[in-house]
């Protein structure tokens, strides 16, 4: 599919995000490993969550969908079956480095695969370190001696609890040594140089999981004594990556405006956020309830005003990996030069975003400078329209999207079928938000 975008003559109305997608994978997860019976709503619609589902009930997990939700029957620790066939993970890098951990500990045993992309993403990070708590497993060597997809775990193998000291903060390495750790022998100690996003932490506290927190950012687990017991029903919040590439949206469209309600805004997520105010950005933050253990808020966005660029450290990277193509779109309009520096991790995802975030940009008249890291941008440019290939990666295609609506001339977005793998529907209610500046072409 392609989309055409054409410069945004006005950008205002009110949207909520579709369920997150790091808490929906988790909750999915979390709620098959425990006892009782959950119902989880505004569960993300995306490929990615329902290559979570359909893995688990491979593993024997019931879970039965209805609207934007799911019942989970639980069946505990102990209750997973070895899957009769493949566990196909999609293009879901999340799928596969979480229930990586899951049948490395159950010792239930399997193959997990995914498509072309996946294939190509690196999974020695997780399959080094559940080596080294036993786990018998290996993947697919690249010429570059990494492991890759397919990964290949052996059945009836016990973990044992070890220390793992990482070199770079992940959370889907956290959470797939977490899961690990709750069934191996003794105590799993997972420390992290910087602090990633906590969705983890707090849903396996919920679930009455044993876990410790030092001073150093290390979290250690045992095997509970008693069996995780699920909530009756869990309510996921707003994406706020989603949500980010609307309230860039309003902030580039000159007098955009835009309110999204239902938002994450957990501290480890919402580096964006801080960010944008940094640079000038009109954003306000209204509290609502908190949902799934996590704090959540109405967005409102305006648009209008200066923005001036800014360095984004190392440090910051973790709570805010996602947003960083969007934000060096946003970075394109702002005055002066914006630094993001720490973002390698980047290069492994659906695609190298660095270098197609680089690229793209540069076809749309910005000087930007690539680094082994991250970006340099330089601003305030007028875009200019240009053909951009989504790479099979969909924050690529909706970061360019947004790029289009205030660039001059056309915008087309190859691959804007992508955007579907998390936030589905995107182009429809970004054409209303515009009226229409958005059109897709089969």
């Amino acid at each position: 599919m392609r989309a055409l975008i054409r410069r945004a003559a006005r950008l205002s109305g009110s949207a909520q995000p579709p369920g997150d997608k790091s808490i929906s994978h988790r909750a999915l997860i979390f709620s098959a490993l425990a006892s009782g019976t959950c119902a989880i709503d505004n569960l993300s619609p995306g490929e990615d969550v329902r290559s979570t589902a359909a893995c688990l009930r491979a593993l024997g997990v019931s879970i039965e969908a209805h609207g934007n939700g799911a019942l989970v029957r639980g069946v505990g620790l102990g209750g997973l079956r070895t899957p009769a066939a493949v566990l196909d993970c999609g293009n879901s890098g999340t799928t596969m480095r979480l229930l990586a951990g899951v049948v490395a500990g159950a010792g239930v045993g399997g193959v997990l695969d995914g498509d072309e992309s996946l294939r190509g993403r690196p999974m020695k990070r997780v399959l080094g370190p559940l080596r080294q708590m036993g786990a018998k497993c290996e993947g697919t060597r690249s010429a570059k001696g990494d492991e890759m997809a397919p990964l290949r775990f052996e059945t009836g193998v016990g973990l044992t609890g070890v220390r793992h000291d990482l070199t770079v903060a992940s959370a889907q390495v956290k959470t797939c040594l977490l899961l690990a750790g709750l069934f191996a022998e003794g105590e799993t100690t997972v420390r992290e140089p910087e602090v990633s996003r906590d969705h983890t932490e707090r849903m396996l506290k919920a679930f009455g999981a044993p876990l410790t927190f030092w001073p150093d950012r290390a979290i250690s687990i045992r095997s509970p004594a008693e069996p995780l017991r699920s909530p009756s029903s869990l309510t996921v919040p707003g994406d706020p990556s989603s949500a980010a590439f609307l309230l860039a949206a309003a902030l580039v469209v000159p007098g955009g405006e835009v309110t999204l309600t239902g938002v994450d805004v957990n501290p480890t997520r919402i580096g964006f956020l801080r960010v944008l105010q940094r640079m000038g950005a009109q954003i306000e933050l209204l509290p609502e309830a908190d949902r799934a253990g996590d704090p959540v808020a109405t967005l409102k966005a305006r648009g209008g005003g200066q923005l001036t660029g800014t360095e984004i450290t190392p440090g910051e990277v973790p709570s805010l990996l996602d947003e960083v193509p969007i934000l060096a779109v946003v970075a394109s309009q702002a005055k002066g030069r914006t630094v993001i520096r720490g973002a390698q991790e980047l290069r492994v995802k659906e695609s190298d975003r660095l270098a197609k975030v680089a690229a793209g940009l540069a076809a749309m008249g910005v000087p930007v400078q690539e680094l082994p890291d991250g970006l340099i941008i330089d601003g305030p440019v007028p875009l200019q329209g240009a053909r951009i290939d989504a790479a099979r990666d969909h924050r690529i295609a909706m970061s360019f999207s947004v790029a289009g609506l205030c660039a001059a001339g056309d915008t087309e977005i190859l691959g804007a079928e992508w955007a579907d793998i998390s936030y589905p529907g995107f182009y429809t209610l970004l054409s209303g938000l515009t009226d229409g500046a958005v059109t897709t072409i089969p």
